[in-house]
């Protein structure tokens, strides 16, 4: 089974960062920073770190586990985090160099059910998660 962590990283301007993939023939749609687990990754938190480091040259403090989505395939556990300091250009991830794997963006989404339901957020599960949460004012954020 394919273990991946993920981060919805929380900024100072109460947003969060979140990859836009534009890809040949499918409609833009948005996704959450982070990857799968290495072999070489000491923990499901260390490899966090390090898919941060990698997609956005950035340096998170996780803060609590906040979902986890399972299939017989794959299990994503998501983890609040919040981050300062971030740089899109240094990213230094292997998938960016990659022919045919289109476009990724980075953007700041407003912490508000109106941006969330503005964007397609994949996997579907985690957008609901997050807007109940935006919801329930547990994301630093108002509704």
């Amino acid at each position: 089974m394919q273990h991946r962590v993920r981060a919805v990283l929380l900024t100072p301007n109460n947003t969060t960062l979140l990859i836009k993939r534009i890809r040949p023939g499918i409609d833009p749609y948005w996704v959450i920073v982070g990857g799968k687990i290495e072999p070489t990754d000491a923990s499901p938190e260390d490899a966090l770190q390090r898919e941060i480091h990698e997609e956005i040259a950035g340096d998170a403090q996780i803060v609590s586990l906040l979902h986890t989505l399972e299939t017989d395939e794959e299990r994503q556990d998501f983890y609040l985090a919040t981050i300062d300091k971030w740089s899109f250009e240094d990213r230094t991830g292997p998938e960016f160099s990659q022919e045919g794997r289109g476009e990724y963006l980075l953007e700041e989404i407003p912490l508000t059910t109106e941006a969330l339901d503005a964007i397609n957020l994949l996997p579907q599960e985690i957008a609901s998660v997050l807007r109940e949460a935006v919801e329930r004012g547990e994301l630093f954020a108002s509704s």
